[in-house]
């Protein structure tokens, strides 16, 4: 690990030397790395762009064999970003800059990291009318489950309706959602029994349980919505 973020310091000193804070995220931080992971760098400074106005970059290079994924931002981009992320119930750099590795730290990063820790703790809001259009689009999904006969179609809409109700069931629970590997990691960590009911029909091809188990979390967040429902 330690190798690793000193090819971060030289990979920054050479390519964004007025990086006053950084961190490493992801894989290389949590010490997961596989064959094919790369290293995710989140940069801050103000000069990072010098007078360009830009305030945000996110851009992938090669160095030393690695490959380093940046996602670099001005303190007020990454303000704006990050309340982005908030907002979608989605804050992948803020997970970055509250979990990462340090690489850079101008004295201002502990402060950062107490401000935005408090607000993932305090997770995600999901308002009556969201849980409803929400709840509105699986609905339409699972009846077009039920109703498909194509191989292609079912396997698609079965896809797509697990990522659906997934998210459903973290936002229900106040937990923030997530997208790719990181959704049913999100969705074990709220509940092995509850994903595993899910799954197994899903995995196994048996798209009619599947549909059951959608329509169970289904009333569990609040029941289907059809007829009357004003988006």
């Amino acid at each position: 690990m330690e190798d690793l973020l000193a090819l971060a310091e030289r990979f920054i000193t050479r390519n964004y030397p007025d990086a006053t804070i950084a961190v490493v995220g992801g894989s290389t931080a949590r010490g997961e790395r596989t064959a094919s992971s790369d290293i995710d760098l989140l940069l801050l400074g103000d000069g990072l762009f010098d007078d360009s106005g830009q305030t945000s970059r996110a851009a992938t290079y090669e160095f030393e064999g690695e490959t380093v994924e940046v996602f670099a931002y001005t303190l007020d981009g990454f303000d704006a970003w990050a309340h982005r992320g908030v907002a979608q119930h989605r804050p992948v750099i803020v997970h970055m800059l509250t979990e990462g590795r340090p690489v850079r730290d101008d004295g201002r990063l502990d402060g950062l990291r107490r401000a935005w820790t408090a607000i993932l703790d305090e997770g995600p809001t999901l308002t009556a009318q969201e849980s409803a259009l929400r709840r509105y689009m699986i609905t339409d999904l699972v009846d077009d489950l039920r109703d498909a006969v194509d191989p292609l179609e079912r396997q698609v809409t079965a896809s797509a309706l697990f990522e659906r109700i997934a998210e459903l069931m973290l936002l229900s629970e106040g937990r923030w959602i997530a997208t790719g590997k990181w959704l049913p990691r999100r969705l074990r960590a709220l509940s092995e029994e509850r994903t595993e009911m899910l799954s197994a029909p899903l995995l196994s091809g048996d798209h009619r349980s599947f549909a059951d188990r959608v329509d169970t979390e289904l009333e569990r967040a609040g029941g289907r919505v059809r007829a009357g429902f004003v988006r």
